[in-house]
């Protein structure tokens, strides 16, 4: 039993070294998401501009659901790309004002453009809890059927679009061909 006593705390402290050890190499852009191959949950809320929407609003093709705030410094970084991708056509961009100012909200998109569909208002940040946001910004590629297929945490730079998002539109084409 004294033995016992005896190595308890060193094979406790053995398998805490082990986690934090394994901790070190892990990336920690990498924000894991439950809802991956998910449908989107679902919502019924007001738009920026006051209108009623919910989940039968969505475009009914692959589309880019971007989280962003008037308060959010990388959302003006990541706001030129999206703004290239309205004026190209390439897919469609729907907004999630997260926990923000309807006022703040409009003034932002009037001072700086408005590369969305429609901006989705969440001010108490229910839905962003429901999709999973640790904060803004946020993107998450959706399929046709409304599925989660794929979340980038932090800016979509043109970078970012070229390297994570063509190739990853790509694949779900090829999947959707098949």
């Amino acid at each position: 039993m004294n033995r016992l006593k005896f190595f308890l705390p060193v094979i406790f402290f053995i398998g805490l070294a082990m986690l934090l050890w394994r901790g070190l190499y892990l990336d920690p852009k990498v924000l894991p998401s439950m809802l991956i191959d998910k449908p989107m949950p679902e919502f019924a809320l007001t738009t920026v501009e006051d209108l009623p929407v919910s989940n039968v609003d969505l475009p009914d093709q692959m589309f880019l659901l971007n989280v962003w705030g008037s308060y959010c410094l990388p959302c003006l970084i990541e706001h030129p790309t999206f703004m290239r991708l309205l004026e190209a056509g390439e897919i469609p961009v729907v907004g999630v004002n997260y926990r923000d100012q309807k006022e703040l909200a409009l003034d932002w998109l009037e001072d700086n453009g408005n590369p969305f569909s429609f901006s989705i208002l969440d001010e108490s940040g229910r839905f962003g809890i429901d999709l999973g946001v640790y904060g803004a910004p946020e993107t998450y590629l959706v399929d046709a059927d409304g599925v989660i297929r794929y979340r980038h945490v932090s800016v979509l730079d043109e970078t970012i679009w070229k390297e994570e998002f063509l190739p990853a539109i790509a694949e779900l084409q090829v999947e959707s061909d098949q």
